[in-house]
């Protein structure tokens, strides 16, 4: 890898029996950059993020983060590089009947033996830590509520704590607003992005709302089919040019609308975990 980058991916292909999910994909990521993924649902968002991760083994190429090669990787070395990579998901993934406490603290699972039983079980160090971060996404008040008694803003919100708690290098994030309402959404990724700028972060984030991804990415990559069919800097970059991606070419500004729209519909159905 270089010197800068922290993750490269190079001739990425996943098979799934038949369905081509990427096709000789690409991508390079320095530190700190915050990349946006964009493409519709089964465009291979989610499993280009899965790969980073280790949690999808590619058919063929090559997928390298913070320097180790991922796919070779596995027991506690795989488990070494995942504690250095925050991720958060669509479906908050929280453990409904857990306090917001509880559920933050179990991001430092990953450096404790044994199971942890109630907040007695975990280090005081590791609660200041997590009231730290509570404090830090505006949720402090909130510690010990029951996570499913929060909204879905609030929920999420807890799941970027969650993450935190790993002190990740990267924080890799599926479709973490496509749940939530217009309001909701913008907030929660100007947090992500307030933190990601702080911490020195590197973000890699898919999403569906094409203004919010220009508004908040350094650099949009866009995918159709599989393949990556688009990757350069947000600034400057046209609403029009962004549908390119959806394989539409703009007209007018009632079709961009009619088109976000069906996007919009589209994104309000779970993606299969790939």
């Amino acid at each position: 890898m270089s010197e800068t980058s922290v993750i490269e991916v190079e001739g990425l292909t996943k098979r799934f029996g038949d369905t081509v999910a990427l096709g000789d994909a690409a991508l390079r990521v320095d530190r700190g950059e915050i990349v946006v993924l964009l493409g519709r649902s089964g465009s291979g968002k989610s499993t280009l993020l899965r790969h980073l991760d280790g949690l999808e083994t590619p058919t063929s190429g090559s997928v390298r983060v913070l320097g180790e090669e991922v796919p070779s990787l596995t027991g506690r070395r795989l488990r070494a590089l995942r504690g250095r990579i925050g991720f958060v998901f669509q479906q908050f993934e929280l453990v409904p009947s857990l306090t917001v406490l509880e559920n933050v603290l179990t991001g430092s699972l990953a450096e404790l033996r044994g199971p942890r039983l109630g907040l007695w079980s975990y280090p005081k160090r590791l609660k200041l830590a997590a009231l730290g971060h509570l404090d830090r996404v505006g949720l402090l008040d909130q510690a010990y509520q029951r996570a499913d008694t929060l909204s879905g803003g609030q929920q999420q919100r807890v799941a970027i704590a969650r993450a935190l708690m790993q002190e990740p290098e990267i924080l890799l994030a599926d479709e973490p607003v496509a749940s939530l309402d217009p309001e909701s959404s913008a907030q929660v990724m100007a947090l992500i992005r307030e933190i990601a700028l702080d911490a020195g972060l590197t973000v890699v984030c898919s999403l569906h709302q094409v203004d919010l991804a220009l508004s908040w990415g350094d650099r949009i990559v866009g995918l159709r089919h599989g393949a990556v069919v688009l990757d350069t800097q947000a600034s400057g970059l046209s609403k029009a040019e962004v549908m390119e991606i959806y394989g539409k070419v703009v007209t007018s500004t009632t079709e961009l609308s009619a088109i976000e729209d069906e996007l919009t519909d589209a994104a309000s159905v779970v993606e299969p975990v790939r």
